[in-house]
């Protein structure tokens, strides 16, 4: 629970009279419950010192002035986002009595806040902070605080005394309030349900008081974007560390197959997405959760290079130290003699039998083998050529056996070339799909978060309408109808599943192709540099 409390209102030593109507401004707009005290009774002339509230259509806005400018009566909407209310009465001396009859707490506030019949300026000027207070605010509520001592003399000194010198009547009333404030009151969310923690409270804070200080008005939509655009942009760095982190231990353990390295991808891809998914809010258009991907993406990009890199250069130095007996028999001149290139060819396919054994050679397995033996291509053909015991008819069997032997190794080559893109794409595609579920999941909480916003707001306007009705004021309940009926009609649309269709659906086949295109990027820069 963070308290946020504000200056008195009403001191003539401040010299500005908009300071006040800010300083409310600003209590309306951080709290998810705010408390108006005020001393002795609640009467006429305690409500019209609460005339500040009938200043928040001009100190406050829901929408930007070009999105208000499509919308009128933006007001109407105060009540989705303002928080509950609460008038609290100190010193309070009289005895709970309304027309001879006993009455709460709560129903002492409704009978002050009640409505004059007539048409007149002076019953409009009556009614009018009575109808923003019960047009505005989700919730009422009151507490009336007696005197907390009964001594005057101990009124002079309230700041010394001990619990235990407080009048006891007091103390049960400061009891329950503290128990409705810290039970009842809501956690305080941004416009769209999106809980406020105590960074995002600091931001809030910054951005309202510039804005003011600049001489605007506090609009709730610019402060959600301000705030969304800093959240996200954290988000996306927080979640790209979480990947990063858990594949970096990965990559101590290369070379790796590309089953075990897309399988490690997978799964802190999905956790990066979900500490996304935690931190941000409202990326609708998934600006924010596209760039993750695309941080991602190019992250893993460069491990498949890496695990690539390691694996060739695993690969040459087992291939340089299995052929090293071969080399020194070589330049002994053992091949040279008649009958050598059978011995040549015995020792080179005992050397890749014995190559194919050994274990996690990884990616390039094949792709080495073939250019280490094409490189070693015009040895074999020398051997070949001087060996004295082969007729030309069984050199010209040799040299086509060779080929034939290098096509295979190329063919099996591309087979693993082939099958690895099939088993990297369905990895993708199996990580796309948990993405995709984890977006549609955080937009569902979203929406849930709204329809619980417009949910508090009609049943909010419903009570007051029945009110209205009660105390026959039937042009009054009929204005809050039509806007019942809006607020139905605006909770239907955001709950028909059309933003799902709209945004998310694209931005995932957006996102499905993001890896893809790098990937064939890398490879042609590869293949251009290779040649």
């Amino acid at each position: 629970l963070v308290l946020l409390d504000t200056e008195g209102l009403g001191d003539v030593d401040k010299g500005d009279s908009k300071n006040d109507g800010w300083i409310f401004s600003l209590a309306v707009l951080l709290s998810s419950t705010l408390v108006y005290n005020s001393r002795g009774t609640i009467d006429n002339n305690a409500v019209e010192n609460l005339h500040y509230v009938t200043e928040l259509t001009e100190q406050i806005k829901i929408r930007s002035a070009e999105a208000a400018e499509e919308e009128e009566d933006e007001d109407s909407k105060f009540v989705l986002f303002f928080p509950s209310f609460i008038w609290v009465v100190r010193d309070f001396t009289l005895e709970l009595v309304i027309e001879g009859k006993k009455v709460t707490q709560d129903e002492y506030l409704e009978f002050a806040l009640q409505l004059k019949k007539g048409v007149g300026k002076k019953t409009s000027d009556y009614n009018l902070p009575r109808e923003c207070i019960r047009r505005y605010f989700p919730s009422r509520k009151c507490f009336v605080f007696p005197l907390p001592v009964t001594s005057q003399k101990d009124m002079t000194h309230l700041e010394s005394l001990q619990e235990q010198d407080l009048a006891q009547a007091f103390l049960e009333v400061t009891g329950h309030f503290c128990d409705h404030v810290f039970f009842n009151s809501a956690v305080k969310t941004l416009k769209g349900g999106h809980r406020v923690t105590g960074k995002l409270l600091g931001h809030l804070v910054e951005i309202y008081v510039d804005t003011i200080s600049s001489g605007k008005v506090p609009c709730l939509d610019n402060a959600v974007v301000a705030l969304a655009n800093l959240e996200n942009q954290a988000a996306v760095q927080e979640a790209l560390k979480v990947y990063q982190s858990g594949m970096e231990e990965v990559k101590n353990t290369f070379p790796i197959s590309i089953d075990d390295l897309s399988c490690e991808h997978q799964k802190f891809s999905s956790l990066a997405t979900s500490e996304f998914m935690k931190c941000s809010f409202k990326d609708e258009k998934g600006e924010y959760l596209e760039k993750l991907e695309e941080a991602v993406s190019m992250y893993y990009v460069d491990l498949l290079e890496e695990n690539m890199m390691t694996s060739e250069r695993k690969c040459r130095d087992l291939l340089n130290n299995l052929f090293s007996d071969m080399n020194n028999r070589l330049q002994n001149g053992e091949y040279s003699q008649s009958g050598g290139y059978e011995f040549y060819c015995r020792d080179k396919d005992a050397i890749v039998e014995q190559y194919r054994r050994e274990p996690n050679k990884g990616v390039r397995a094949e792709a080495v083998l073939n250019e280490f033996l094409k490189e070693r291509g015009l040895e074999a053909s020398a051997i070949l050529h001087t060996d004295t015991k082969l007729t030309e008819n069984e050199r010209q069997i040799k040299v086509e056996k060779e080929n034939a032997a290098l096509m295979k190794q190329k063919c099996k080559e591309e087979e693993e070339k082939r099958i690895e893109s099939e088993r990297m794409f369905a990895a993708e595609n199996k990580r796309h799909e948990d993405r995709a579920k984890q977006m549609e999941e955080k937009f569902k909480k979203e929406l849930e978060q709204q329809q619980q916003e417009m949910d508090r707001a009609i049943e909010s306007k419903l009570k007051e309408q029945e009110e209205m009705l009660n105390k026959g004021f039937r042009e009054k309940a009929d204005f809050l109808d039509e806007e019942i009926k809006n607020l139905k009609k605006e909770k239907e649309e955001k709950s028909s599943g059309g933003f799902m269709k709209e945004y998310v659906m694209p931005l995932v086949e957006t996102a499905t192709e993001i890896l893809p295109s790098i990937l064939q990027y890398k490879v042609l820069m590869k293949g251009l540099k290779r040649k």
